[in-house]
């Protein structure tokens, strides 16, 4: 697999429960190989006009360029925010068993 093929997807969850059910689903249903989830995670953004202060975990996902799209709509309709983070970081370079095993786990 080329390694430009591979992305690494950054998506927040209210909790490390909520993330850990969010990477069950989406490496299930083949549109992420892993899921690894960080809890503890401090967030502040703005909302509604107001800064926002809250703990929440990130899920960081491993996936394929190809199955980015329907990743992503899966995202949408499984997670509880308006507006979940939802961010791919092309994977620029990698351990070639890896970026294979990517590969295969979500075809």
């Amino acid at each position: 697999m080329d390694p430009t093929d591979a992305l690494v997807v950054l998506v927040t969850a209210p909790s490390a429960d909520k993330a850990a059910e969010l990477a069950r689903a989406l490496v299930e249903e083949r549109l992420a190989a892993c899921g690894n989830v960080v809890p503890g995670l401090r967030s502040i953004y703005r909302w509604d006009g107001k800064v926002q202060d809250d703990v929440e975990a990130l899920l960081l996902l491993k996936t394929t360029r190809a199955r980015f799209e329907a990743l992503r709509e899966r995202v949408l309709a499984l997670h509880p925010y308006q507006v979940p983070e939802v961010l791919a970081i092309p994977v620029a370079a990698g351990s070639a068993p890896y970026l294979a095993w990517i590969a295969a786990e979500t075809r």
